[in-house]
């Protein structure tokens, strides 16, 4: 039997949801989680434009919906300040990284996906000259930045700048050499090219243990489906031999393969997909993963893991 708080997850953060009655669905149990896991705005949005009435409680499409409208002016605000910010700089290479990237991407509308922080990966030798092109704009460093990274605050947005994500130089160099012109944010930005947007994806959320937030996941759903809803630069099919060639060079196989695998466990559409990108892992790994990552993660609505397990599989995903 169906979870039914999977079902009422899969129901309305779908981009094409199938009307059904939910009128006896998990609301309580859904509504904290989804606010809490930027699933919100998708949710309301679904419910107020898609699925019309299908006996969803007022008060939770109230809660949602006023999350949506939030989202909404929070995220114009933090890109058109970024752009604002960098639009006239020019000849560098500045990539958008996660939910900035993804917002206008993958989802049909910008307001769909909550934006935290706009994330941004340049050179190791560029980190330093943005930082000080982005005070003009009254953005200061702030304290909290990883090793050879930078964030600065205008004290309203955060811009997280990332001085390269990967150790071999060359496979750090292809990412740029590949990286799409995002010319709506100025000469200076792009994106990085749909392979590589996956498998940073990837690589971010392994590095994490996994434990991100659940739009995250909405995010590699719609990637592997290949950007449907948009019809803008990630809307194609993944290039399965590019996506594995990479994802060795970056030893990142075993993260490949447990976030595929979640991702098909959670979102059914995206199985076919998923194994034709899906590394060739040993039953034993496999095994492994699958009981320490893909099992667990797996469960909609959940909130709490155990101690130690971001670790374990941080471990496990990326030694």
């Amino acid at each position: 039997m169906a979870d039914p708080l999977l079902e009422l997850l899969r129901t309305v953060t779908s981009f094409t949801p199938s009307r059904r009655d939910l009128s006896k669905a998990p609301w309580e149990a859904y509504v904290d989680w989804a606010i809490a896991q930027g699933l919100a705005p998708l949710s309301a949005y679904s419910l107020e434009y898609r699925l019309g009435p299908v006996g969803a409680p007022v008060w939770a499409k109230d809660r949602l919906l006023s999350v949506y409208q939030g989202t909404a002016n929070d995220n114009v605000m933090k890109l058109v300040g970024f752009k604002n910010s960098v639009k006239e700089l020019l000849g560098r290479r500045i990539v958008l990284v996660g939910g900035a990237s993804f917002a206008e991407s993958l989802y049909p509308h910008v307001a769909m996906r909550p934006v935290a922080d706009v994330e941004v990966l340049v050179p190791k030798r560029d980190v330093e000259p943005l930082v000080n092109w982005l005070r003009r704009s009254d953005f200061r460093p702030e304290p909290g930045a990883g090793p050879g990274d930078a964030l600065v605050s205008d004290g309203h947005s955060t811009i997280i700048i990332h001085g390269g994500l990967l150790d071999d130089e060359a496979e750090q160099e292809g990412l740029f050499r590949r990286a799409l012109p995002a010319r709506a944010y100025g000469a200076s930005i792009y994106r990085l090219d749909l392979e590589d947007a996956v498998l940073a994806h990837v690589l971010l959320l392994a590095r994490a243990g996994f434990e991100r937030p659940f739009v995250e996941w909405i995010d590699l759903r719609e990637a592997l489906l290949g950007a449907p809803a948009t019809g803008g630069v990630y809307s194609r099919p993944l290039d399965a031999e590019a996506l594995g060639r990479r994802a060795k060079a970056w030893k990142l196989e075993r993260a490949l393969w447990a976030a595929l695998a979640v991702a098909r466990r959670l979102f059914p559409e995206t199985a076919e997909a998923g194994e034709r990108v899906s590394p060739a892992l040993s039953l034993a790994v496999r095994e492994l993963l699958g009981r320490s990552v893909v099992e667990p993660l797996s469960e909609a609505g959940r909130t709490t893991a155990l101690k130690g397990a971001e670790g374990l599989r941080a471990l496990l995903l990326t030694a």
